[in-house]
């Protein structure tokens, strides 16, 4: 974890919370997609790779009261932390999630932008299946990606590209895929980046 970790918390500490390349001031489709799958205040949330991004802010500001979110950058969790405050219903969770065990079941699995920095099969399918012992029966999970036509790396990293379709193929039978989208995000420096969207809930 020690290179991982050391390597987006310089990200964070050079570029600020608010010029990383992912921030947005409202997450739009990640809220678009929590709405479509019908996910209640009382649903037990994880941000996965929320760091200091908006969705938990958003969430808060819903009525949810049972949110997680898990980072590998300390910076990232401290800072969304000082931005919330310490009596919101937040759990913070410094690890990575390749090698975090759930300790409790979640009702939403959220991730923007970490599936595709796994670039490694094993540890896609390592990823894929803290996903399945994460969530509890008839949980949902959102993953957003690079699509296709975007961006071949990020922040000095390679990453894996998806079409809504692939997503689909690797979260598999256990899963049925309730909505897909594409997003044309904008980053703070202007450039355009592609995204695939996909939320889908375990199949019963």
């Amino acid at each position: 974890m020690d290179d991982r970790a050391g390597h987006w918390d310089s990200t964070y500490a050079d570029r600020g919370t608010t010029a990383v390349s992912w921030f947005q001031t409202v997450p739009t489709p990640s809220l678009h997609m929590i709405d479509v799958l019908g996910i209640a205040p009382t649903a037990k949330v994880i941000d996965v790779g929320g760091g200091a991004a908006s969705p938990v802010d958003q969430l808060i500001a819903r009525g949810f009261t049972d949110l997680t979110v898990l980072d590998i950058s300390e910076v990232a969790l401290t800072a969304a932390r000082a931005r919330v405050g310490d009596h919101a219903p937040v759990s913070w969770v410094h690890e990575d999630v390749l090698t975090w065990r759930p300790r409790h079941q979640f009702n939403l699995w959220h991730d923007r932008a970490v599936f595709h920095f796994l670039v490694d099969p094993a540890d896609q399918q390592r990823y894929l299946g803290t996903v399945r012992a994460a969530l509890a029966p008839a949980g949902a999970v959102v993953i957003a990606t690079f699509a296709p036509d975007g961006p071949d790396q990020c922040s000095g990293l390679p990453v894996a590209r998806y079409s809504a379709e692939d997503l689909t193929a690797l979260l598999g039978d256990a899963f049925t895929v309730v909505a897909t989208s594409r997003e044309e995000h904008t980053t703070p420096t202007g450039a355009r980046q592609p995204f695939t969207w996909v939320a889908a809930r375990l199949a019963s």
